[in-house]
């Protein structure tokens, strides 16, 4: 993916590993959303951190110095979206005058250009990225790899600078103002000198072990390079930069490395750093400037790398259900990544360890992407798909369980509690019944979160469908939930569906075993609680994921009941267990297909009741039958009219123009989306559908990969091609689709439409991806 001109405003690639916090570098070059210590906010800064070059030379005499992000591009804000609003940059150096974005994930790649710099300049900034491999994708760690190439005809030399503030104490939430911060003071830089390394470990010795912020940073480069471990702002860190100067060229005799740290050494910087902890309430920033010499033509490469270590977490976020009072006790749950290091350098030296393989496999991955034959929008939104799975929505504890909110606060919550911290707690299974990226990428996580999910589940086999953290404490069971009031049913259904993926994605039987008494406790309570009349169909009041209950049969909970049926049939045979759900299933298929086909779609009884859709048409309404594919179960309903209802979802849902409606606004003017649901013959009721206006990308995608199961390959380009031209990075990033919250969970079922199109049983036909090896996370 490329991004020039204005569609770079609102690029912000993820950079951090799965569950470790992030930092965004955005498409003007510069780095924002600093989360750190794993508080989702989209809007926090921290100053004084940025990458800058300085480029000299002795003839013709020059000395350009460059902050190395780009005037902001034009803005035109999209509703409910914050990833384009840019904060004015007052440090003293200019700014460059224009950037090129790249992105293969996990690898993003930024082109500086400037017509008076004498040099070319790229960056290219990874995480490790590993597939199948959650430990070696879960690095608190930044590798910011420059490319410095000298293009003119005569000897350059100069410094690329790095500076980073010592963030340890800050909230991630409070603004902070230069180096003056709540909860800074006391900090402390330490010069870290090692052969061949430099760099700052930045701490603050003062704080409790337990406290929130508590923790180190790493700045660190291989290079060559002359350090300046404390300074009181960012000018200071400028000005030093400025001070610093290398051996005249002609002396240095030759460029290597061992040379470079000799003109150092013999260098003279007149600035002094300050000594000891910083005053009270403020921190340090600290400056590396790795050198550089080159002839014409000539290249360098400098890496420099961020690392952070912050091993507290606390389940201190607003939660649904009734507000608990537990006085002044904060539930710490930690972070599992801190758990595998001792400190920021412990994290450095694991990656230097193995670096080599671990960029091999990411380079691996990102090639494996950007060379397939899949069409170009389906291979944007699979390159995009792990930075929500390695977004601020999903976090590990100290135990390794794994949890998620359903996204990350910000402008699309702000009618709910803030713009700071985690959407809607947690691990709500309704929402999450359309995740599949990843459970698919990394499927000891997708395991992690049904054994978590079994867990809370009540005596009566019932499961609510969100978690209180920690485990201990009270679950929700028997108290309204919120988001909707009691246990949703499709995130019920959900848990059977999700248990069998894990089977098909390596558990195995014994692991199927132990999961097999919750899932017959579940499947038991379902039946008695919505099939009572015994035929297969389910009535009464159904919670669903539009935080309202459904009434009476409708295809989107019954596809969902008639896929976990075959699914509870298919898991029976492993076990040889019995088997009841067959007969079950065989009569549910009919009854469902007799009662709700209308000639174009699967509509709903007229109930009267509030939030039923009625007549409408939904695009959900096959949210089972997609599952059904998902797992090698087959057509639940006849083949025929699944065709037809999917082309009817296309037709009257899928629309380009957009009015404003009484709910949040995903796409606006003349953009292209699949709304929730329409009335494409009359009859909207006067409380229709909660949401039924709303465009949802994981709903969008998941419609799409099921037109592609089906062999409706025009379809489904329509409705995928619809959202990432909403999400080009001119009003949207790419990078966090969004729905109640940024980087919104149910936005993974992306992951779908890999699986959907290379499917090798598509009405016949066979795959349309060839030459690449996908390994088993490509089912």
């Amino acid at each position: 993916m490329r991004f020039t001109g204005d569609a770079r405003r609102a690029v912000a690639f993820p950079l951090g590993g799965l569950g470790t916090g992030q930092v965004a570098l955005c498409g003007d070059g510069a780095l924002r959303q600093w989360q750190l210590l794993g508080v989702p906010n989209h809007d926090a800064l921290l100053p004084d951190s940025f990458f800058a070059l300085r480029v000299s030379s002795l003839e013709p005499p020059a000395d350009v110095v460059r902050l190395l992000q780009s005037t902001p591009p034009s803005y035109t804000p999209a509703p409910n979206v914050s990833d384009g609003v840019y904060p004015e940059t007052e440090l003293r150096w200019p700014l460059v005058e224009d950037t090129t974005f790249e992105a293969a994930y996990p690898f993003a790649t930024v082109r500086y250009h400037d017509s008076a710099l004498p040099v070319a300049v790229t960056l290219e900034a990874h995480t490790p990225f590993v597939p199948l491999d959650a430990d070696a994708s879960s690095l608190p760690l930044i590798r910011f790899r420059f490319t410095i190439r000298n293009d003119s005809t005569e000897f350059r030399h100069g410094f690329l600078l790095a500076a980073l503030q010592n963030a340890a104490g800050w909230d991630g939430v409070t603004p902070i103002d230069g180096t003056r911060g709540a909860g800074y003071g006391g900090n402390v830089n330490r010069l870290l000198h090692r052969p061949g390394q430099s760099g700052v470990l930045m701490d603050h010795p003062g704080l409790a072990e337990d406290d929130p912020s508590a923790g180190e940073m790493l700045l660190w480069t291989d290079a060559p390079a002359a350090v300046l471990p404390r300074a009181h702002d960012a000018d200071a860190v400028l000005r030093w930069a400025e001070t610093l100067r290398l051996v005249a060229p002609t002396q240095l005799g030759d460029f290597s490395p061992a040379a470079l740290r000799a003109a150092l050494r013999d260098g003279a910087s007149p600035m002094r750093a300050p000594v000891g902890p910083s005053p009270a309430g403020h921190t340090w920033d600290a400056g590396l400037a790795a050198a550089f010499a080159l002839a014409p033509g000539e290249s360098a490469t400098i890496d420099i790398v961020y690392a952070w270590w912050f091993p507290n977490r606390y389940a201190d976020f607003d939660r649904f259900g009734p507000q608990q009072q537990y006085g002044p006790t904060r539930f710490w749950v930690g972070n599992h990544y801190a758990t595998r290091f001792g400190g920021a350098l412990d994290v450095l030296d694991r990656y230097r360890r193995d670096r080599a393989e671990l960029d091999t496999s990411s380079r691996g991955w990102a090639d494996a992407v950007a060379t397939s034959d899949l069409p170009e929008p389906l291979r944007d939104t699979i390159a995009a798909q792990p930075s929500l799975v390695r977004s601020p929505s999903i976090f590990r504890t100290a135990d390794g369980r794994t949890f998620a909110f359903e996204g990350a606060l910000g402008a699309s919550t702000r009618n709910w509690n803030g713009d700071a911290g985690g959407s809607c707690p947690l691990n709500c299974n309704h929402v999450l019944n359309y995740e599949q990226a990843l459970s698919r990428l990394f499927p000891s996580i997708g395991r992690d979160m049904r054994e978590n999910e079994f867990l809370v589940q009540a005596a009566d086999g019932s499961i609510p469908h969100r978690v209180v953290l920690p485990l201990y404490l009270p679950q929700l069971t028997g108290v309204a939930i919120g988001g909707p009031a009691k246990p949703a049913l499709d995130g019920m259904l959900g848990a059977v569906l999700k248990t069998y993926r894990s089977v098909l994605d390596g558990a195995g039987t014994d692991w199927l075993r132990e999961q097999w008494p919750s899932l017959s406790s579940l499947m038991t309570y379902i039946s008695g609680e919505w099939d009572r009349a015994g035929d297969g169909v389910l009535r009464g009041e159904q919670p669903v994921t539009y935080d309202i209950a459904l009434h009476g049969p409708n295809m989107f909970v019954g596809g969902l009941w008639l896929a976990a049926l075959r699914a509870m049939a298919a898991m029976a045979a492993l076990l040889s267990e019995p088997d009841p759900f067959t007969a079950t299933f065989e009569k549910a298929s009919v009854a469902y297909d007799e009662l709700l086909w209308n000639g174009e779609f699967y509509a709903q009884p007229n109930t009267g009741e509030a939030y039923d859709f009625g007549a409408g048409c939904l695009s959900d309404q096959l949210l089972g039958q997609w599952w059904a594919h998902e797992l090698r179960l087959g057509h639940l309903l006849p083949a025929p009219r699944v065709r037809q209802a999917l082309r009817s979802i296309v037709r009257y849902n899928l629309r380009t123009g957009f009015e404003p409606h009484g709910y949040r606004s995903f796409a606006d003017g003349d953009e292209t989306g699949l709304v929730v649901c329409s009335w494409p013959h009359g009859g909207r009721p006067a409380v229709p559908l909660r949401y039924c206006d709303e465009v949802w990308t994981g709903v969008e995608y998941q419609v799409a990969a099921h037109c592609f199961y089906e062999g409706l390959d025009d379809e489904g380009l329509a409705i995928v091609r619809g959202v990432r031209a909403r999400y080009d990075g001119t009003r949207r990033n790419p990078f966090n689709e969004i729905e109640c919250g940024d980087h919104y969970v149910r936005a993974m079922a992306g992951w779908s439409l890999l699986t959907a199109w290379t499917s090798g049983d598509r009405s016949g036909r066979f795959p349309h991806v060839s030459g690449t090896s996908w390994g088993s996370v490509a089912r």
